[in-house]
């Protein structure tokens, strides 16, 4: 993932300020941009000694020709003069590409640039809620939603935790009967509005991975796996990552676009630093289900995508009944590929707040270009590439929409199910899901060892 070069370059008609104003609006270093420039500029140099040093293999070959077709012999000097201009050909060749993986080095580390709209400030406490929808309510009886899905049955997990490890958990019963119905109604939502459905594969290679997720992830977030021949995997910690690598490399008609992929798969996080009341229950897990919106654009178009994936979520919560905010997120709490970012908070009557469960960002041409998804421009200047819009959105993460719809549809006897998902959950005519205990677990104290 990375800026255009272009952009560094004042003297190409680059504009290096608009560089430094979107660093200094994440809260970024603004001395990386000058570091870059330094090291182009030095490499830009270097091009032109490579030409100068080739031209000089040329010269001298060719005055070694004449000799030969004049048949007359070749003096020693000629050809030391060959091989020493030779060898200074792979010399300068070596510190261009020793430039060129430094400059690049820090140029992947700088973030997109950020949107004219987006709210300035160092981080999400700045957050601005853009509107709200629908009426947020607190039952006079609140259960969280920890206690309801283990009084539905549909969790078992302490023997998740015995199996797998801090956060593992096994779903069962309802608790599967609802992750599965909006798995199915969230896909079935999506194909309504002519997205192709799209399973991907649930790890990737690391060179893959490295051209469309942040360094930072790496450590923080993904999990990593070996493969055969010690060959270096990691598992998805969002079907974006792998579909958005899905046309690597590969050049794009604009009769093609746009294409609205419906990404269904498991993924999986770390969760590295989380505690609390954030990773209770199915809220905040290692391992959960999610319907992503993933558009690949033309870059003219895509910020009208960006509000259509919004407004689709928004769409799939109304239907759902649940009561929400759109909040746009502060320049600081931007992750480096998004130059836009609206998340989608639903109310948790418990929390007496709204939590996330949809983030919907526009990255621009910021993943296409490392990526090198190009966009064939008939009649276009074929020295200047243009690249594909990128942008992804959550529908659902089914844990966490499962966490919100306990909650917001709790009664004395169970939990209302939304008329939307009742053709997925037929074993429950009545519309409701009974609770297989009135009242939730108790905590157990933890042992302590003699």
């Amino acid at each position: 993932m990375s800026l255009d070069i272009g952009l560094f370059r004042a003297d190409k008609g680059g504009n290096p300020d608009l560089v430094r104003e979107s660093q200094r609006r994440r809260g970024h270093s603004v001395e990386i941009v000058d570091e870059v420039i330094a090291l182009d500029t030095e490499w830009r140099r270097v091009q032109g000694d490579i030409s100068v040093a080739k031209g000089a293999v040329n010269a001298v070959n060719k005055k070694i020709g004449l000799k030969k077709k004049a048949k007359e012999e070749v003096p020693q000097e000629l050809l030391d003069e060959k091989e020493a201009a030779a060898a200074e050909v792979p010399r300068i060749e070596a510190r261009s590409k020793e430039l060129e993986a430094l400059r690049n080095g820090k140029l992947w580390t700088i973030g997109n640039l950020v949107h004219d709209s987006v709210p300035v400030a160092p981080d999400e406490k700045a957050n601005e809620v853009v509107k709200t929808v629908g009426e947020a309510k607190v039952p006079a009886q609140c259960y969280t939603h920890k206690d309801l899905i283990h009084m539905i049955g549909g969790i078992e997990a302490e023997r998740g935790t015995e199996v797998a490890g801090h956060s593992g958990y096994f779903l069962r019963g309802a608790g599967v009967e609802l992750n599965m119905a909006l798995i199915r109604y969230g896909m079935d939502f999506l194909l309504d509005r002519a997205y192709v459905p799209l399973q991907p594969p649930f790890f990737m290679k690391k060179e893959v991975m490295s051209e469309t997720a942040q360094l930072s992830q790496f450590d923080e977030e993904l999990y990593k796996v070996s493969g055969n021949h010690d060959e270096e995997l990691y598992l998805i910690a969002t079907s974006e990552q792998p579909i958005s690598a899905m046309h690597r490399g590969e050049w794009m008609h604009p009769k093609e676009l746009p294409i609205k992929y419906a990404g269904w798969s498991s993924c999986f996080r770390k969760e590295a630093g989380q505690h609390g009341r954030e990773t209770w229950g199915l809220y905040r897990v290692h391992q959960f289900d999610k319907v992503e919106q993933f558009c690949i654009v033309e870059p003219s178009t895509s910020w009208q995508v960006f509000d259509e994936m919004i407004a689709s979520a928004e769409d799939f919560y109304q239907s759902l009944g649940l009561p929400y905010q759109i909040v746009a997120i502060a320049s600081g709490g931007l992750n480096n590929a998004a130059s836009k970012k609206l998340d989608l908070e639903a109310w948790f009557p418990s929390f007496n707040e709204y939590k996330e469960l949809v983030s919907c960002s526009n990255c621009t041409d910021y993943q296409s270009r490392r990526l090198e998804v190009r966009l064939r421009t008939p009649g276009g200047d074929k020295k200047e590439k243009t690249y594909v819009h990128m942008l992804n959105s959550t529908l659902t993460a089914t844990g966490r929409t499962i966490c919100c719809l306990l909650e917001n549809f709790q009664t004395e006897e169970g939990i209302v199910i939304p008329e939307v998902l009742r053709p997925y959950l037929r074993r429950y005519p009545d519309g409701i899901i009974p609770y297989k205990t009135k009242t939730p677990p108790k905590v157990k104290a933890n042992k302590k060892k003699t």
